[in-house]
């Protein structure tokens, strides 16, 4: 059987993150009743004329910048023609012979995959299908709420060699889109897709195999599945002498497999021309620097602070630094007066604990984060307290003062009747008193654990381990 080398390129479709359609006011927020959110504009009624959304090229610049690209300085618009019921003009407003960006770089694991562009363009509507999918479907119905919706393609070259390689980039490609503030990138709501464009050749061959594409994956589990599937698919092939069809597939997540859509055995004519309602996109010096002081940290850089500044390990950095929200949420508390590694401590522990299966968005506020890390530093609550207190405002929201102050959890720190129930457990128990004074050091803590219980695990703890050590010498 022949060895064969996997040859991937990847091309992601990424929304922008604008309240504003590229071309019209319409909204872009996700959901609504199907074909609410249209104006002639973007169903490109005949008469009307498209403004381009400015704020829609400014995240174009910073995702290329994100990704190391050239900015282009002028760039333009083309049609791209072709009919298909998702797209209400039969042409697709996008960006052809002159990009926004070019020639960028992604490092994965010591690896760099070069971005070949980076374009803007309009995305086309959706087809609902009455069957599970365009293939089983007796009939399907157009939506045209996310047509017209701003985005950018990115279109790598084919420098990836393993589904391993290709799950990677596309975890470290949503990241960096997402540090960028240019898209939310929610795979679940189509707001980044990817589509795999994979070959095989033997190994030691120069030569490119013939390439499938397979279509609009949205996660990064079935890209990596879609593509382990279509190596073996393609080997079989080739192993039994056969020639490997170029097409476009999809991908069943059900059945675990690729299924052919069409035939690109010819090159498509898109009858490519400039867009003549539209006039060149140019970017002086000073709105490229504008834009580009308003990209925010972007991770290494951030990492950087995080081990230098706030004192962290590089243990702990990497995992804050890998979620953008909980990078950024750690700043906000930090910001609000919480100390950095007290902090650190309590994100990566009970609220990832308490985020799985959620991880979207967090229910609390930094500040209130921070004033509760204050209580339990300062010793007002003991730890246990403060988680519960934590529990309390992911579930139900509210300041964790008045959670304190209502499930009774101020610690007690007063001397006098700390004593006392020092005492009274001393006297109630004789024997561990003994073992204690006879060096077994274990009856600490069981006399330790008698205070707490009649305290109600209220009890200072460092107060009361003071006062026992002295009543035992005694």
């Amino acid at each position: 059987m022949a060895r064969y080398e996997t040859v991937i390129g990847l091309e992601f479709h990424a929304e922008l993150k604008t309240k504003s359609k590229l071309f019209c006011p319409c909204p872009t927020e996700f959901g609504g009743e199907p074909n609410t959110h249209v104006c002639p504009v973007c169903l490109g009624l005949p008469g009307v004329l498209p403004v381009l959304n400015k704020h829609a090229v400014e995240l174009a610049v910073k995702a290329g910048l994100a990704l190391n690209c050239d900015i282009q300085r002028v760039s333009k618009f083309d049609r791209k023609n072709y009919f298909y019921p998702d797209l209400p003009k039969a042409y697709q407003v996008t960006q052809f012979a002159l990009p926004i960006c070019r020639d960028g770089y992604v490092n994965i694991s010591g690896k760099q995959i070069r971005i070949n562009r980076i374009h803007l363009e309009e995305d086309a509507g959706k087809l609902i299908h009455s069957g599970e999918s365009i293939l089983d479907s007796g009939f399907s119905m157009p939506d045209y709420n996310r047509a017209a919706v701003p985005l950018i393609e990115i279109v790598t070259e084919p420098d990836i060699r393993s589904a391993q390689e290709a799950r990677e980039l596309a975890e470290r490609l949503k990241s960096l889109l997402e540090y960028a503030g240019v898209s939310d990138v929610r795979m679940e709501q189509g707001s980044l897709r990817c589509d795999v464009n994979i070959s095989l050749r033997p190994e030691g061959q120069t030569e490119f195999g013939i390439r499938a594409e397979i279509k609009n994956l949205n996660s990064f589990r079935a890209i990596e599945r879609a593509i382990e599937y279509e190596e073996k698919r393609q080997a079989a092939i080739l192993d039994e002498g056969g020639r490997v069809i170029q097409e476009t597939r999809t991908w069943d997540d059900g059945k675990g497999i690729t299924l052919s859509m069409r035939s690109k055995e010819n090159a498509h004519d898109y009858r490519y021309f400039p867009e003549p309602d539209l006039v060149p996109t140019v970017i002086d010096d000073i709105w490229m620097n504008e834009i580009r002081q308003s990209l925010p940290e972007m991770p290494e850089a951030r990492k950087h602070r995080l081990m230098t500044e706030c004192g962290l390990s590089e243990y702990d950095t990497n995992r804050i630094v890998e979620t953008p929200m909980l990078a950024f949420f750690f700043d906000e508390v930090i910001e609000a007066g919480a100390d950095a590694k007290l902090t650190a401590n309590w994100i990566l522990g009970d609220i990832s604990r308490l985020l799985t299966g959620n991880e979207d968005k967090l229910p609390i506020k930094a500040s209130d984060l921070a004033v509760l890390i204050e209580q339990v530093k300062s010793g007002a609550i003991n730890h246990s307290s403060g988680k519960l207190v934590l529990e309390e405002m992911f579930m139900h929201g509210g300041c964790p003062l008045e959670i304190i102050k209502t499930r009774g959890f101020a610690q007690i720190s007063d001397a006098s009747a700390l004593q006392e129930a020092v005492l009274k457990v001393v006297e109630a128990n004789p024997e561990p008193v003994a073992d204690y004074k006879a060096g077994k050091k274990k009856a600490m803590g069981f006399l330790l654990g008698q205070i707490m219980k009649a305290t109600g695990g209220q009890a200072n703890p460092q107060m009361v381990r003071e006062m026992l050590e002295k009543a035992l010498d005694a």
